[in-house]
This record gives C-alpha cells, structure tokens and sequence, in this order.
C-alpha cells in the first residue's frame, strides 16, 4: 500500500500492525532513519541478534528463512534488509503468503519508479511502502523546529534561516547538525545566529559553499577541491546547484543595493541573514568580479543546470564539475 506523505509518521509509529514496510527514495540518511524507528519499536533494541535479522547485499538470499524463523527469547522478530533492489521481489513475495508475524523493513535507495519490488508493495494491503526524498524549503524548517523543540530549544528567525540555507539534502547530515546544536544550546537554551554560526559555521554545507565561493571568487583551484570535497562527504549535483543559486542570490541584492546608492560596506551590513565573518572577504572579491546584471545570467544557468540535473540519463557529476567551472570564469558584463 502506498503511504502518502501525510501519514508516513503514523504509520512508522504503527510499525507493528504491518508484515512488511518498503522505505525508497533518493534521502538515503531518511531510509536509515524511519527504519531504524520501525525495527526499534518493533524488536525493542537495533542489536538484538535473537529478535533482530540484519540483511546485506550478499545475504539477500536469506529472507525466506529468517522471516520464517521463530524467535528464540519470545517477542516479534524483525527482518532488516539493507540496499534491496528488483532481484528481492520473488523471495519477498513468498515470505508474506507464509505465515509469520516477523516484521519485514526493507531499505531500498534509488529503487526506480516501475521497479517490481514497488509494484509489489503498493499492490499489498500488508504492506506499507514509503517514499523517502530530501526535503526543502518549509518541511526542512518544520523538521528542524521540531526536533530542537523536542529538547526544548529554542532557534531565533534569522538564526533558523542561516542554518537551512547550510543544511545540505540528506537526512543523516541535518540530524547530525541538530544534535551539535542542541548539545550546544543545552535544556531549554536558545539559539541566536551567532550560536549557530559558531556551532555549524564549518559544518553541514560549508564544503558546498566553500566551492561556490571560490569560484565566484575566482580561485578555481580551491574551487575543485572544495567541490571534490563535498562530493565525497555524499553532496549531489542538486545541491551543489542550490547552493550557488543560494549565493548568487545573496551577492545579487547587495549588487542591486550598492547600484541604487548604498556603499557597499552598508549594502553587506544590511543583509540578512548576515554573512558568514569567514565568507566576508570571499563576498567582497565575488562582488568585485561580477555585475548585477552576470549575476542573473549566472543564477539562470544555475537553475538551468538544476533541471537538467534532474533528468533521467543525465550526466550530472559531469555537468556538476563543468558548471562550477564557468563560474569561476569572471564577468563584469
């Protein structure tokens, strides 16, 4: 059965009342974690080697015989399936006509959309499949609010908007950033801008934002390595896009304020939120470099860059590396 967005925290939260949840999708940290909630509601502990059944790559083969294995110690098994593709569907589907109340958590990042193993799921009443893709915009905020709430943590305006524009797109990287901060704020702390840049300041998307300002700074070198960087940490193509429009936008209105009349020491000041103290003299050179209207060509291309990275069959680590590369190429006009 297929999960619509609404409902897929009630239903991990129901974990138990299904024979088997299927957790697809790009996030692959939001995978990790709405499994590792289902099987420990279910098993009571992620470890337990009695009532909890890790499954690999190479050990796929084993679904039938641990779902159908009876628990040792008492209590409802868990079967936890890890990087699941196509090849698991004829053994999924002959473990859920046996009867057993062994949980069945499948973790299957990049599973295609006609994928069989999908098609199976959503077609079960039993079973609950689950898409799981980065999120953005107000759903980011929501979740950020949320978890620092829940240890009663408090996060000013502008110090929650410097921080979700640093956030990178997987799942297993904002927890991480979220549990700095609360460990940094302490119970019932409060977080201000200044609190945050000094906890996540070289954190979260910093490489990504490093690269892009290297090369609208025109440092091409300290560009690749930083892009390299951020690849390796697990950054996609759309974020690297992102975060250049993110930048490109801020350097954008300064530009247009300095044009109308403001000096540019005012213009920066204004800004909001502020800018990073590191980034500052990196900010300043790319305001040099660029004119208002290169700015908007640039942010253009970005989001150009964007959509095709989105495409299916589209060489987006190619494109990632050609496009900051052009923007390391200076433009006055």
């Amino acid at each position: 059965m297929k999960i619509d967005a609404r409902s897929i925290g009630r239903t991990i939260e129901e974990a138990g009342s299904w024979r088997a949840i299927l957790l697809y999708g790009e996030d692959s940290g939001l995978i990790r974690e709405r499994a590792s909630r289902a099987v420990g509601l279910v098993a009571g502990a992620l470890d337990d080697p009695f009532r909890v059944a890790q499954l690999d790559r190479e050990t796929h083969e084993r679904l039938e015989e641990e779902a159908t294995a009876f628990s040792l110690m008492g209590g409802r098994r868990v079967v936890w399936v890890r990087d699941a593709q196509d090849s698991l569907t004829a053994s999924l589907t002959r473990s859920l006509e046996t009867e057993t109340d062994t949980l069945i958590v499948i973790e299957a990042p990049g599973l295609a959309s006609r994928s069989k193993l999908r098609a199976l799921a959503e077609g079960r009443k039993t079973v609950a499949s689950i898409a799981c893709y980065p999120e953005e915009g107000r759903a980011l905020s929501q979740t950020v609010t949320d978890a620092l709430l829940a240890e009663n943590v408090r996060i000013d305006r502008d110090a929650l908007a410097w921080l979700l524009g640093r956030l990178g797109s997987d799942r297993g990287g904002v927890r991480g950033e979220i549990e700095k901060l609360i460990l940094y704020a302490g119970s019932n702390g409060k977080l201000d801008i200044d609190a945050v840049q000094d906890c996540v300041g070289d954190a979260g998307g910093s490489s990504l934002e490093d690269a892009v300002y290297a090369a609208l700074s025109g440092d091409r070198a300290g560009a690749d390595r930083a892009l390299e960087r951020a690849l390796a940490d697990g950054a996609n193509p759309v974020a690297v896009a992102r975060a250049a429009l993110g930048v490109l936008v801020r350097l954008q209105r300064v530009a247009l304020a300095i044009q109308a009349g403001q000096s540019r020491v005012e213009a920066v000041r204004n800004l909001k939120p502020p800018v990073f103290f590191k980034r500052t003299d990196a900010f300043n050179r790319a305001l040099e470099r660029w004119s208002v209207g290169a700015l908007s060509r640039a942010a253009d291309e970005t989001q150009a860059y964007e959509l095709a990275c989105k495409q299916s069959g589209t060489p987006d680590m190619a494109l990632c590396r050609r496009h900051i590369a052009s923007l390391c190429v200076p433009r006055r006009a």
